[in-house]
């Protein structure tokens, strides 16, 4: 696994996008891990230290099973218990430290895995100037790796900060930092918060 930020510092038009950071993937579903609470700390670093370069996605299930397209019927035929009729509307907030950060961070729900699928995201990404994304959030081998292959297809610099992410599944998340993401080694970096910090200049 590379490590460091090989391909160059980072421009001024990074921004980053953390994935997910919902009560929902902290506490009280069957989705939730203690993972996403261990990064949660690094996410808030990554996250304060530029605001208004930020956007958070969260993961919203439809209220119903018979109001999700196609295949994602059956996948919420197993999830039942996160769908909208099966819970309070809180669930599905950013995690507490980071709701005060918004604004001028951003908000992009999204129906499926990748940011991209958010309504409105590629507009906020084209205001920003983006052209370097750097990655955090939950979970790796899921919604995190639908969104950093979106950036790389769409030519964008995809920056993972490897100890601000997390996955309920561990070997998930290792095999893709150890074994995926090096077959990708010209389009995704790997580093820590503190690296990314040091190079990161808003």
């Amino acid at each position: 696994m590379n490590t460091g930020l090989v391909h160059g510092p980072l421009s001024r038009a990074t921004c980053h996008v953390a994935v997910d950071m919902q009560v929902y993937f902290a506490e009280n579903s069957e989705w939730a891990s203690p993972a996403t609470l261990a990064i949660l700390p690094a996410v808030t670093r990554l996250a304060a230290h530029a605001p208004a370069r930020t956007i958070f996605t969260r993961f919203m299930p439809p209220h119903a099973e018979a109001h999700a397209p196609g295949q994602w019927q059956t996948y919420y035929r197993r999830w039942a218990s996160v769908l909208g009729q099966s819970n309070d509307p809180g669930i599905y907030d950013l995690l507490p430290p980071l709701r005060g950060l918004v604004p001028p961070a951003h908000v992009a729900d999204k129906p499926t895995y990748s940011a991209f699928e958010a309504p409105g995201f590629l507009a906020v990404l084209e205001r920003l100037g983006c052209d370097t994304m750097i990655l955090s959030g939950v979970e790796t081998d899921v919604c995190v790796l639908a969104t950093a292959l979106s950036a790389v297809d769409r030519g964008i610099r995809v920056i993972l900060a490897t100890d601000a992410m997390a996955s309920g599944s561990a070997e998930g998340h290792a095999r893709i930092l150890d074994t995926l993401v090096p077959r990708y080694d010209r389009q995704i970096e790997t580093a820590s918060c503190s690296t990314i910090l040091e190079r990161w200049t808003p």
